[in-house]
Formats: structure tokens, C-alpha cells, sequence
């Protein structure tokens, strides 16, 4: 069943990109606050089970206290907020390694015939198509977004197209490894995606053709994943995942707001919002990924 779920969404996904780099009046358009509100909604959603996840993790260690991980998991947010505004280039080039990682893992919806080292391999370099395809094709503009950051690597260490494109080659074979060739519907899902991914970077706007990715095919993949693991039965798993998955989505979005409203008075609306957007994420992410690694490895 989910198997097929997932084969269908992919296909949906890949015919709304193609329809969205179609129109053209949403050519160059970056609809920063409409990309705010869906990350903000849909994208943080599907990290909004991770105190169930760390319910699960304490009872592993045999922890009773739930108070402990929310402080861990809160406390590690905040260090990587310091240490972006600290070691700006550092912890964003880390990011981008890791983001890479996980983007490979989570979207890599098929069983794997392959394990250890060659896995988290193919794994990173799959997923770093979300950060190739955004260089090869509007360099300018995805730059203009690290500065803002405080990022300026590419700035000093101008890399070429030829270069991306070879990367960005290879990110594509990486896919159909994982997939092993041996099953038409997996590799159709890996070809379906990478495409889905170079056809937005190609025709839309850095930050936009990021949201549309991150929230309707990643956020979304591993929303579906969660709603089966709450109930084989998709309805009543969507019910279930809804309710727990919103009280934790609306205190993020809040500190989102928060955070937007008070850097506001440093920054103009713009730069406060991408700052917000891409270090609230990261902050995010460090301690979902570390949640689910050490679920994973104790289960083992």
C-alpha cells in the first residue's frame, strides 16, 4: 500500500513541476513569505513527531523523564543557533554535508540491497542535488542567499558549471544505485524526483523551487512513513498523525514568527526571514538526525 502511495506521489510531484515551470509568471519570483508559511506549516511538521521518537529513545535507556530530552533536544538547537552566528562558514558547510545526508536517506523510499559505507555514500551524494542543482543554474541568486547567511565559500572558491554538472551526474547514477536497476518502479521513482528537482532549480527561483521540494516531496514522503507507523490504515493514520503532529508545529512556527519579529529590528523583512528560514532549519535538523541515528543504532 505504501509502496504505491509513494510511487503516486512522486508522479503527482513530478507533473506539478512540470506545470509550475510552465507558468510564467512564476519565473524569477521568489513568494518569500508564501515559502515562509508552507515551511513554517507542511515542512515542520514532519520533524513534529520527535518527541514521540524520544519517548521511544528514553525507554531504551530506561528514562523516565520526558523533560530531559525535550531540554537535550532544545539545548543542542540553541548551540547550533551559537555556533552558525560564531563559525558561519563551518557550521553551514556542515549543514550542507548533512542536509545532503539525510535529503539522500529519507527520500530513498525502496528497500536497499546495500549496506555499510556504500549506502551513507550514495546516500550523500544523492541528496546533493538539492544543493547542486541550485548553484548550476541560478548561481547568482542561490549565492546572494549565503551571503545573507554569512556564507561566502562559493564567493572565494568559485567552482564551474562543468564541475556542478559532473556532480550533479553523478548524483543522478547515485540515485539509480540505490535502486539497483533490478525494479522498475524504484528507479522510476529515483528518475521521477531527480527530474522533478532540475526542472524547478531550472525555472524557478532558489528559495521557491526549495520549498517546493522540502515541503511536497521530502516533508511529505516522510509524513507518509510516520502515518503508516501510526496505523496501517492511511485515513485513520492521517487523523492521528495530524493531532499529534500539530501542537509541536505550532510552537515552532511561533518561534519562528518571534524570532522573524525581533530580528527584524537588525535586518531588513527579507534577510530576517532567510536567516530565520535556513538557521531554524538547521537548528532543527542536527537534533532530528542525531534522534534517529541513535534510535536506529539502539534498535540494532
Amino acid at each position: 500500500m505504501q509502496k504505491k502511495i509513494d510511487f503516486f506521489h512522486s508522479l503527482v510531484f513530478f507533473n506539478i513541476c512540470i506545470f509550475l515551470s510552465s507558468v510564467s509568471f512564476i519565473k524569477d519570483q521568489n513568494f518569500l513569505i508564501l515559502c515562509l508559511l508552507l515551511i513554517m506549516s507542511i515542512g515542520i511538521s514532519h520533524g513534529s513527531l520527535d518527541n514521540l521518537k524520544g519517548k521511544k529513545l528514553l525507554k531504551i535507556f530506561k528514562i523516565k523523564q520526558i523533560e530531559k530530552f525535550y531540554t537535550a533536544y532544545v539545548c543542542l538547537a540553541i548551540f547550533i543557533i551559537l555556533f552558525w552566528i560564531l563559525l558561519p562558514n563551518f557550521l553551514l558547510m556542515i549543514f550542507l554535508l548533512v542536509a545532503s545526508y539525510h535529503f539522500g536517506k529519507e527520500d530513498t523510499v525502496f528497500k536497499l540491497n546495500i549496506e555499510g559505507i556504500e549506502k551513507d555514500v550514495l546516500f550523500l551524494l544523492k541528496g546533493s542535488s538539492i544543493i547542486l542543482a541550485p548553484l548550476l543554474f541560478n548561481y547568482d541568486k542561490t549565492n546572494e542567499i549565503f551571503l545573507i547567511l554569512k556564507f561566502n565559500l562559493f564567493t572565494e572558491f568559485l567552482i564551474s558549471k562543468e564541475i556542478l554538472l559532473i556532480f550533479l551526474l553523478i548524483s543522478f547514477i547515485a540515485g539509480l544505485m540505490l535502486s539497483k536497476f533490478k525494479n522498475i518502479d524504484d528507479s522510476t521513482i529515483s528518475i521521477m524526483d531527480f527530474s522533478s528537482i532540475i526542472l524547478i532549480n531550472y525555472f524557478l527561483n532558489p528559495i521557491l523551487a526549495f520549498t517546493i521540494y522540502f515541503c511536497f516531496l521530502h516533508s511529505i514522503r516522510h509524513s507518509l512513513t510516520l502515518i503508516f507507523e501510526l496505523d496501517k490504515s492511511f485515513k485513520l493514520g492521517l487523523k492521528k498523525f495530524i493531532k499529534k503532529a500539530l501542537p509541536l508545529t505550532l510552537v515552532t512556527a511561533g518561534v519562528y514568527l518571534i524570532s522573524i519579529y525581533s530580528l527584524n529590528n537588525f535586518f531588513e523583512l527579507n534577510n530576517a526571514i532567510y536567516k530565520v528560514i535556513f538557521i531554524g532549519l538547521a537548528s532543527l535538523t542536527f537534533p532530528h538526525i542525531l534522534l534517529e541515528y541513535l534510535i536506529e543504532k539502539n534498535e540494532k
